[in-house]
């Protein structure tokens, strides 16, 4: 069975970026199209601020070499040098490499060998030290161009460069070469390699998915399409802030490349850790977060709550168990608004549900997405309830994040939604893997065709690698990854996903890692999640010094059981976790256990824990953990 989504015609022409950004400084100049928070204060950057410092490295870029193919590579932050430089080697029909800012030395030896790039932007003095400690590896890197000096003044290195000095050569070369950007985006084509995205490497080290310049152009234009990704059609008035990777496809096609066609106006945070603040005070009408993020802020609430006074929290209990009626009400009517639930809002909308969307900076929300991976029914719910219009999505860097999405009034808890505008989705007959096929689907991976070829076929459908089934005939639900699913000692196949998001539903729990392949019964690692389970401690009086001494505590361990039995209600027998042990320290990318993206890497996380694992499957329990027997 295959599903299309029925839109109008599809994409008149290609557009490109560089383009794009020409046309809105020639025609909202002054217009707003960024805004940067330093020093407490948000400053805007104009549309023709934007052109002006994309043309001036640009030309600096090409006094370095940087022609066409050639890779330029940035880890940074989010801030705006890094669509200056992203947009900048599209004007040079070079092809940029986004790279992790928590990419450790190894990886960004790795991705700089694998990409060939030749230049690297590096934001600061931790990410240039990273690149001088892989310099001598890379034998392609001739430059290193840093964005802030500080740190740096003593650094003596031929490679190195700060961006003023990067600039200041450009200004020679425009001056010698006016004409440089105009003569190369005469020659550029839509199939021109635009961007590199490294595959997050759960399995193996990470794939450059090639994307074009018409596979952007396709994103870009469903992502700002009225019924596209970002719901309504998203123009000026749409406000944003970027805090997600700009690595990841999701929050660079929404940042950069539908900024550029929609003219939205985007926010950068003064550094990852004001990301909270910078919500309440941006107030976004769009915003794209991964399960992780939402976890986290439903579980800041439950804190809160917990440590408010007996007043406030007999107003929170009466408004979420209202809540829990709206969502149950929305949920139960394709995410829309019952009569009976709409009431239940306007009555607790001024007490309730407008200052607590307001702290939170989703007061203003439109149209919320999660996406990157599953999200807990529970999470959805909680969200649901306090009216905000929040949407699983599905996509992947291969198909430039295009595939399903849900939409406000068709909405289908536990699915990832019906296929987005132009867009083929269908599953393979025999596996169940879900298969996607549109002018986004990416060019290949970097220097492996054998890849690509296991992954685009000779039709042109691009395999996921996930298995999926229907709901209702339109709506597509993702069952796991096709390596990760288990099959029991009696055969029976489980998706793992499920039971882990059941269990992070909980504020407790941070991360539950599922085991069972080829066992008699399933078992789970737990790591807390440490903010609540301290407050919990702390309210009960119960003294800890580390994650390992809080997680090993006896009344944690009792605390984590029984979320576990809790969950296990809700689960068939064979899919109940009958064991499990505590982790005693937190999952961390430069420890090889998580990507950059925190997804587990499973095989390396794996080769970590044995011998909790066999502790769970013997008749031991040596470690932290307890036995829930076989009814849970």
């Amino acid at each position: 069975m295959s599903m299309v989504a029925e839109t109008s015609s599809a994409e008149p022409r290609v557009t490109y970026l560089p383009r794009l950004l020409t046309e809105a400084a020639s025609t909202i100049p002054h217009h707003t199209a960024l805004r940067v928070k330093k020093a407490g204060i948000w400053q805007d950057i104009t549309w023709s601020d934007y052109r002006d410092a994309v043309e001036s490295i640009a030309f600096g870029l090409a006094d370095l070499g940087v022609g066409e193919g050639d890779r330029v590579a940035i880890q940074s932050e989010n801030r705006p040098e890094w669509l200056f430089a992203d947009v900048a080697a599209a004007a040079l029909r070079a092809v940029i490499v986004g790279f992790y800012p928590t990419n450790p030395v190894a990886e960004v030896t790795y991705l700089l060998q694998d990409s060939g790039a030749r230049v690297l932007v590096a934001e600061d003095q931790e990410q240039v030290d990273k690149a001088l400690a892989a310099e001598a590896e890379c034998p392609s890197l001739e430059w290193i161009v840093y964005l802030d000096g500080r740190g740096l003044a003593t650094y003596e290195h031929p490679k190195l460069l700060s961006i003023d000095a990067l600039i200041a050569r450009g200004d020679s070369r425009r001056a010698a070469q006016p004409q440089l950007l105009k003569e190369a985006d005469a020659l550029r084509t839509p199939d021109d390699i635009a961007t590199l995205i490294y595959t997050s490497g759960t399995t193996g080290p990470p794939k450059g998915a090639m994307l074009t310049a018409r596979n952007i152009s396709f994103a870009s234009y469903v992502f700002t399409l009225d019924g596209g990704l970002l719901g309504k059609q998203i123009g000026p008035d749409d406000t944003l802030l970027s805090y997600l990777p700009l690595s990841h496809v999701v929050e660079r096609g929404i940042s950069v490349w539908a900024n550029l066609r929609a003219h939205t106006v985007v926010h950068f945070a003064e550094s990852i850790d004001t990301v909270t603040a910078d919500l309440a005070e941006v107030q976004p009408t769009v915003l794209f977060a991964v399960p992780r993020i939402w976890e986290k802020i439903q579980s800041a609430v439950a804190i809160r709550m917990a440590n408010a006074s007996r007043a406030k929290r007999a107003v929170y209990s009466i408004g979420a168990r209202w809540s829990q009626t709206i969502a149950n009400d929305r949920m139960a009517n394709s995410g829309a608004f019952t009569w009976r639930a709409r009431v239940r809002y306007a009555v607790g909308y001024w007490p309730l549900y407008r200052p607590l969307r307001k702290r939170l900076g989703l007061l203003r929300v439109r149209h919320a997405i999660s996406g990157a991976a599953p999200i807990a029914p529970d999470v959805l719910s909680f969200f649901l309830g306090l009216g905000v219009p929040l949407f699983e999505a599905y996509g992947m860097t291969e198909n430039a994040a295009v595939a399903t999405s849900n939409f406000a009034g068709r909405m289908r808890v536990g699915t990832v939604g019906e296929a987005q505008p132009h867009t083929e989705v269908r599953l393979d007959e025999q596996s169940g893997e879900i298969l996607t096929r549109h002018p986004g689907t990416f060019a290949g991976y970097w220097g492996r065709p054998d890849a690509t070829a296991e992954t685009i076929d000779v039709d042109g459908w691009l395999h996921t690698g996930d298995v999926g089934e229907w709901v209702d005939g339109t709506h597509l639900r993702v069952v796991d990854r096709i390596k990760d699913i288990i099959i029991t000692a009696g055969g029976k196949n489980i998706a793992p996903s499920e039971i882990e998001n059941a269990l992070k539903s909980s504020p407790y729990i941070k991360e539950a890692v599922v085991i069972g392949d080829r066992r008699p019964y399933l078992a789970a690692l737990i790591g807390i999640e440490y903010d609540s389970v301290a407050d919990w401690a702390s309210r009960r009086r119960l003294e800890f010094t580390t994650y390992r001494d809080l997680s090993s505590k006896p009344e944690v361990v009792a605390l984590i059981a029984g979320v576990i039995r809790e969950a296990n209600k809700k689960l068939a027998r064979v899919e109940a976790v009958r064991k499990f042990r505590m982790l005693t320290k937190e999952l961390d990318h430069e420890d090889g256990e998580l990507t950059a993206t925190q997804k587990l890497k499973r095989q390396a996380f794996a080769k970590t824990v044995p011998h909790l694992v066999d502790d769970m499957y013997a008749d031991s329990s040596a470690y932290p953990g307890g036995d829930l027997g076989r009814n849970g």
